[in-house]
């Protein structure tokens, strides 16, 4: 593994964390719809540090994970900036983090792209992961 990419994830790693579950995108979590959609498993975390669709959902699940999808990319793009990473090192370690607080029943993806429901073992996330 590169040692910069090291570096830079730990330093992401301990900014991620004082987001106190990813800043901007956690207000969103609160709304009701997207709360409905993740409980319902229609909506789950990727190891690319932003939400999915699970399977088929209607036009306003995916609206809604569109636009919560580009408010992640605008606070990774000004964290990865202000830690003088890239904008992918900060988006997986944000995807390693969201896929390690999902609660079960909630769904994420794998590494190898497979959708999982979270069970009381730990999810399966990317090697790269801190």
């Amino acid at each position: 593994m590169n040692t910069a990419f090291t570096r830079a994830t730990l330093a992401l790693s301990a900014a991620a964390l004082a987001l106190t579950g990813l800043a901007a995108p956690a207000f969103a979590q609160r709304d009701p719809a997207y709360e409905a959609a993740r409980s319902s498993g229609k909506v789950g975390e990727k190891p690319d540090g932003y939400l999915g669709v699970v399977g088929g959902a209607d036009a306003s699940v995916r609206k809604m994970v569109d636009d919560l999808n580009i408010k992640r990319r605008a606070l990774y793009a000004q964290k990865a900036q202000a830690a003088n990473a890239t904008l992918e090192e900060y988006a997986l370690t944000a995807g390693c983090l969201a896929i390690s607080r999902t609660a079960p029943g909630e769904k994420y993806m794998t590494p190898q792209g497979a959708w999982e429901t979270r069970t009381s073992a730990p999810p399966i996330r990317d090697p790269r992961c801190p």
